[in-house]
């Protein structure tokens, strides 16, 4: 535990660099609070829930857990699981009761973040720690977010000021399990708010140089002890935000956000590499890529306002405008020093989107809230390669494609009784392919649509004896991706515009409130998805997207926290999950990346006015992946089913003063040697601290 002293002497030199004043209670705390704009689940305490199941990750249980990328800060969570993509891309993944970043939209401050290439969002690219709360709807989502709902939604709130300045600055280091510093963090908030107006404004940098495999990882020519080769990945984010209160009821914002990132990709540690692994290679394998990305950018300009129209009406209005940059590099080997043969290039995405939402609500009478939206966003993708950067300067002709989406939703709520109410919602969503050009094809390909109509139905009952009861049953849909629809993937793919959206029809029945001393929150749910969208083999080495496959998606998840004591409390949480799946032309096909059962446990211990103590346990089951090396039989896939694993971590705080405060611990204490993907090992032990100063 030496270095973990270390650790903390170093913090407390960061953190009295600050002129802390004597030791107290008070916590710390949060500057700010939620940006209430920016939600897409409101709910006070006490009021009934939109009839669905929900999850929030506060502010403070991200300081407190060190958990600095949203894939790591919901991996805890009920219903709720990470992954890896593994493979060149090596993105990190968020299940919601299976469903993936296709089915389960992102949202920043209720804005989507979309990618109209393919979507495919990395989630170890969002930054944490400037946030006042994750929401997560999982199952049910209302139709007046928007479309895409299909399994659920994720919205990161960023936060607005409440005194007449405020603000927090952060420091924080990681180290790995041989003691070197790996990861530094900076994070400083400014905020002020005033009669009529307010103002804030964050930046947080991190940059990370990879981690340290467990002690127990076994090195292979590919990749060898310690440090886990390309790993490393740097990110920043600005937010900047101007409001306007003219009275109690209206607001207006203009909210401003710049978030940057690069990134390296790990090899598949048993898999070769060129310029490691000599020819000639064992039957069936390949070389796998040498990728990078050099940028992954996100910028957005977003306005707010939300007016009262008098009565009981009200307006709201999201106008956004946003801009994402993307460079992925492919080299000639796995120095990534050049680029000079055929499969190598620069491949550079230059995407913007607009759109805006309105939203209208008012009673009806006593017991009717009738609420409609319309949702309206315009992307365009633009794709540029340069082949072989070293030997050519002159890109391919750009390929340029354009999509317009739309939604119109109406929801009622009916409150029969003032514990009983009843929740109605309609929606029709559109997405129309304007232009998808093509290099593959003299004169493009043909251009498609996709429109659905989603519908919802739920009942809340809220009995004065206390807790709260749910049903809901929902059918929703997702549209494909440009991807899905025309990618080639380098020739061996053939586009199909007419592609189909897939719909899920999901049930839940649930409950949250008080069991004796103990307060719970559990759903038992299930999903029936039809049209899935599945590859198909369409020819001699020649794949093509068709709507083929039908699956289910059932479980059981429980949450539970109580009081042991004055100074001790005990929460847990465990989710049971099945999937299934049916394709027609591969029967064997099964579902990957998500465990059968998952659970969290952890003891929050105040030990002393100032110090507390909360070590915890995350177990997973086994999960399969698809192996790197397939039959040669299209209709056969081959699995590895990587084992399930125990990760004890512990988290201490010394809270120095109402102001300030040292969070330090160490994730993976056992240093378990674990993989959540076949050939990607994670993280072994890992050891961090940050300090934090509110003024």
């Amino acid at each position: 535990m030496s270095l973990l002293l270390r650790l903390v002497q170093t913090g407390c030199l960061v953190s009295f660099g600050f002129g802390l004043p004597a030791l107290a209670q008070q916590s710390s705390g949060d500057p700010g609070e939620v940006f209430a704009l920016g939600e897409i689940i409101v709910r006070s305490a006490g009021e009934a829930s939109q009839g669905g199941t929900g999850s929030t990750v506060s502010a403070e249980g991200i300081r407190r857990t060190n958990r600095a990328t949203l894939d790591d800060a919901v991996r805890t969570l009920p219903g709720v699981s990470v992954g890896n993509t593994g493979g060149s891309r090596n993105e990190r993944l968020i299940f919601v009761r299976g469903f993936d970043r296709l089915q389960v939209p992102l949202y920043v401050d209720g804005i989507r973040v979309y990618l109209p290439a393919d979507n495919r969002l990395d989630f170890g690219r969002f930054l944490t720690p400037d946030l006042s709360e994750i929401q997560i709807q999982k199952g049910y989502v209302s139709v007046l977010n928007g479309p895409g709902g299909m399994g659920g939604a994720i919205n990161l709130v960023t936060r607005q000021p409440t005194e007449p300045f405020e603000g927090e600055a952060r420091v924080g280091i990681e180290a790995g399990n041989r003691g070197d510093v790996t990861a530094r963090m900076g994070y400083l908030s400014l905020g002020t708010r005033m009669d009529r107006f307010f103002v804030q404004g964050s930046y947080l940098t991190r940059d990370n140089d990879g981690f340290y495999l467990s002690r127990d990882y076994e090195p292979t020519p590919v990749q060898g002890s310690g440090l886990r080769d390309y790993s490393d990945t740097e990110d920043s984010r600005l937010n900047l935000k101007f409001g306007f209160t003219p009275n109690a009821t209206d607001e207006y914002v203009l909210s401003y956000t710049r978030q940057t990132g690069a990134k390296n990709a790990p090899y598949n540690v048993d898999q070769p590499v060129r310029g490691i692994t000599p020819a000639p290679l064992p039957p069936g394998a390949s070389y796998q890529r040498d990728w990078e990305w050099p940028e992954w950018d996100l910028e957005a300009l977003t306005f707010y306002s939300t007016n009262d129209l008098g009565g009981t009406a009200w307006l709201k209005t999201r106008f956004f405008y946003h801009q994402f940059d993307n460079v992925l590099s492919a080299y000639d080997d796995y120095t990534h020093t050049s680029q000079t043969v055929g499969r190598a290039f620069d491949s550079t995405y230059d995407d913007t989107a607009w759109g805006g939402s309105l939203e209208f609500g008012t009673d009806i009478g006593e017991r009717n809230t009738l609420t409609a939206a319309l949702h309206y966003r315009y992307d365009r993708h633009r794709d540029i390669q340069l082949p072989r950067p070293d030997v050519n300067t002159i890109p391919e002709p750009t390929e340029t494609s354009r999509e317009r989406t739309w939604s119109v939703a109406l929801e009622d709520t009916f409150r029969l009784r003032e514990d009983l109410s009843f929740v109605a919602g309609l929606s029709y969503d559109r997405a129309e392919v304007l232009a998808a050009s093509r290099t593959s094809t003299a004169f493009g390909d043909p251009v498609g649509s996709s429109d659905a109509v989603n519908w919802q139905l739920a009942a809340i009952w809220t009995p004065e004896s206390g807790g709260e009861y749910h049903a809901s049953l929902s059918s929703r849909t997702r549209f494909p991706t440009l991807f899905e629809r025309y990618s080639t993937r380098f020739g061996t793919a053939v586009p199909n515009p007419d592609l189909g959206s897939e719909r899920a029809l999901s049930a839940e029945i649930g409950y949250r409130g008080d069991i004796g001393p103990v307060a719970v929150e559990t759903a038992l749910f299930y999903s029936k998805v039809d049209d899935m969208i599945q590859s198909l083999s369409v020819g001699v080495g020649l794949t093509q997207n068709q709507n083929v496959g039908d699956g289910t998606y059932a479980g059981f998840e429980i949450g539970a926290t109580t009081d042991l004591g004055d100074n001790l409390a005990l929460s847990a949480n465990y989710t049971f999950l099945d999937r299934d799946i049916t394709d027609p032309v591969r029967p064997g096909l099964k579902h990957t990346d998500t465990p059968r059962h998952s659970a969290y446990l952890r003891l929050d211990w105040q030990a002393t006015e100032s110090f507390s103590i909360s070590p915890s346990l995350e177990l997973s089951s086994s999960r399969l992946s698809n192996s790197a090396i397939q039959p040669a039989d299209p209709t056969q896939v081959a699995y590895t089913r990587n084992a399930g694993f125990g990760l004890v971590n512990l988290d201490m705080e010394w809270k120095a003063s109402d102001r300030a405060s040292i969070v330090f611990g160490v994730r993976n204490a056992l240093d378990k040697n674990y993989e959540l993907v076949e050939g990607f090992p994670e993280a072994g032990r890992t050891f961090y601290l940050t300090t934090a100063y509110t003024f």
